[in-house]
């Protein structure tokens, strides 16, 4: 086939099941840490001008067959077993002006999913939907490892697009029952209540009351800490999913310092990730860094035991994420008939 198959929102999210995609991130955190991927540093234009920035985010990854993975679903028949590698590109944006300024949306992605073998750009994706999909599916890995076992309640911070996900993936790992939702705008929290009533058992909240639950996901783009550390259950498990820009920082330090601290990738944690502030203004050092969620899906680290208190996961968001993503959704696309193709080379016979 020489056509290049164009997917779009509806596309992805029909293909991108959420077991499989959970798997699929699980296994690129760990062709990660093993050496069997390549991911250059995320590359940001920044256009102040337009109150805005474009960021690259390119990624090659080799997975061998499912053997990194220890968790509770390697038995399961979601995992796509087999050897397969792939390469990709995200071209992302913020625009934070957009909704008021163009009606278009803050975030708007663009995936250019590639065969490594020969470089043919096999499919066109709609980054957007791909990058929230694989946000949840990056936090349900790190709370599948890090979580109580018996984890039934989960809270909330921010009723935006993310917070959809988060919930959904994270239930796929652990069985929810109770969801505190917390957010300023009772509109959106309204929504939210709406989606998921019939499923869980799901209220509105503070931000202590949905820090006390057994997991917790923050999303929020707040650039001072809203979650102080006498308000997190003391063995909560925290996504810290909102930070992905210099300054932004959710979590109290000392949540943080008192935490077991697993996040994905130094670099960008360290640049961009929730512990930014506290790392470059020097109160949080390396010291403080348990380690990769790579090297606990290896087997290299111990994920949760009996002794941890708080856990916390600093999520940035890697490329490898996006290409395995990709790859789900292009693999499932052809049985579920969608998609459409296109001769973007001219060389379709």
């Amino acid at each position: 086939m020489r056509k290049t198959l164009l997917l779009n929102k509806d596309d992805v999210h029909e293909n991108v099941q959420m077991p499989e995609l959970i798997s699929a991130i699980e296994d690129a955190f760990a062709a990660y840490e093993s050496g069997d991927a390549q991911m250059p540093p995320k590359s940001y234009i920044d256009l102040p001008q337009y109150n805005g920035d474009f960021r690259s985010m390119p990624a090659y990854l080799e997975v061998r067959g499912g053997e990194y993975s220890a968790s509770q679903r390697d038995s399961d028949e979601s995992r796509a077993d087999g050897d397969w590698d792939a390469a990709g590109i995200k071209w992302v944006n913020v625009h934070p002006d957009n909704d008021d300024k163009y009606d278009l949306p803050t975030v708007m992605g663009t995936m250019i999913y590639s065969d490594p073998e020969n470089a043919f750009p096999l499919a066109l994706l709609d980054g957007t939907e791909l990058t929230m999909l694989r946000t949840g599916a990056a936090a349900a890995v790190a709370t599948d490892y890090l979580a109580v076992e018996d984890a039934s309640s989960m809270g909330i911070i921010g009723a935006g697009v993310q917070s959809y996900t988060q919930l959904r993936a994270i239930s796929e790992v652990r069985d929810i029952e109770e969801v505190v939702i917390s957010d300023l705008d009772e509109e959106r929290v309204a929504d939210f209540i709406d989606a998921f009533e019939d499923e869980f058992d799901i209220r509105a909240g503070s931000i202590e009351e949905a820090a006390s639950c057994d997991v917790l996901s923050t999303v929020t783009p707040v650039e001072s800490p809203i979650v102080p550390r006498e308000a997190v259950g003391d063995h909560t498990h925290i996504n810290a999913m909102g930070a992905d820009a210099e300054g932004k920082h959710e979590l109290a330090d000392e949540v943080l310092l008192d935490a077991k601290l697993v996040i994905d990738d130094h670099a960008q944690t360290t640049h961009s990730g929730e512990i930014n502030v506290p790392y470059n203004q020097g109160v949080l050092t390396d010291d403080d860094i348990y380690g990769a969620i790579g090297d606990i899906v290896l087997g290299n680290l111990d994920g949760r035991t009996d002794a941890d208190g708080i856990s916390v996961f600093d999520s940035t968001g890697l490329a490898i994420q996006d290409v395995a993503a990709a790859h789900v959704a292009y693999e499932h696309a052809f049985e579920n008939d969608n998609g459409y193709a296109f001769d973007l080379l001219g060389l379709a016979e």
